[in-house]
């Protein structure tokens, strides 16, 4: 759904359910290659949505099947700017970040991976906790390559 006049901005409703993750990370790659974003932001992008994403579904929705997953996705001049909204309470306590070599060494993923990447990708992160409609997490990501 097209959400504004100027056509610079989409809007997803995801189903609370693992695997539609997917279809937000394709809209985000479609939307910012209509802008000319490289390839490698791109694939930034859609691991930042599909992370994110998974996470509202997971920890803001705790699995829910009635519950809902609003990805928002605005160009704005050079950066793209995501908000990933779910029915949550918002994050209480962040986990620390993983120990990236004891997830190579043990070939398992651990708790925080997820939120670590977003950080790590995005050029800027928010987690806010909105007062009526659940948690939201604003990332930003600037066209250029990160240096």
């Amino acid at each position: 759904m097209i959400t504004n006049s100027d056509n610079r901005s989409v809007e997803i409703t995801l189903a609370n359910q693992i695997g539609y993750e997917r279809v937000a990370m394709a809209c985000s790659a479609s939307f910012a290659q209509l802008f000319g974003f490289p390839p490698a932001r791109i694939e930034d992008l859609k691991t930042m949505v599909g992370e994110a994403s998974v996470n509202a579904m997971q920890h803001g929705n705790k699995g829910r099947s009635d519950a809902k997953v609003r990805v928002l996705l605005k160009c704005d001049n050079d950066a793209m700017i995501v908000q990933v909204l779910d029915e949550g309470k918002g994050i209480k306590k962040f986990p620390p970040n993983p120990d990236i070599e004891k997830i190579i060494e043990e070939d398992k993923l651990i708790t925080g991976f997820g939120l670590f990447l977003i950080k790590e990708l995005a050029d800027q992160v928010e987690f806010n906790k909105m007062a009526d409609e659940g948690h939201m997490v604003k990332m930003t990501i600037n066209m250029k390559a990160q240096v």
